[in-house]
């Protein structure tokens, strides 16, 4: 189940803990985050996200899932994955330590990995959630720079 409100430019997909994190599309994995180093006293957003992945699709996109609560072994930057390969698990890490288990899943443009704001997403993920479970191949339309 995935839902709009709570965030602008992203959603969470709620699954119970453990369950696969899938490549939305085929692509080159982008970033990972393997410790979970959120610390609520410092507050650094950069972080929050806890364990994370983000691939660049081979359409150009950037897609960033967090709050997982393993990442799948071999996963790494640099290593292709194809469409529907497991690249995490379902967690609550980071700042979402007191929330149901989830994945924030953000779209965004291609980016560096310290950009954490870009990184969390763009567009709102909900119109092509909708397309992609119907089985339709649609390709996130992002902001012009």
């Amino acid at each position: 189940m995935y839902v709009s409100g709570g965030h602008t430019n992203a959603t969470d997909i709620f699954a119970p803990e453990g369950t696969k994190y899938v490549a939305v599309t085929s692509g080159v994995v982008d970033f990972v985050r393997y410790t979970d180093s959120w610390d609520p006293a410092i507050g650094d957003m950069a972080l929050a996200g806890g364990l994370c992945v983000a691939i660049i699709g081979d359409d150009g996109v950037r897609y960033y899932g967090s709050h997982l609560s393993a990442i799948e072994p071999g996963i790494a930057p640099g290593v292709r994955v194809a469409a529907g390969q497991t690249l995490g698990y379902v967690g609550h890490s980071g700042n979402a330590i007191t929330t149901p288990f989830h994945v924030h899943f953000g779209i965004s443009a291609p980016t560096y990995p310290e950009d954490w704001q870009t990184r969390r997403g763009q567009v709102n993920p909900i119109q092509y959630l909708d397309a992609w479970r119907q089985g339709v191949a649609i390709t996130p339309l992002l902001p012009q720079p």
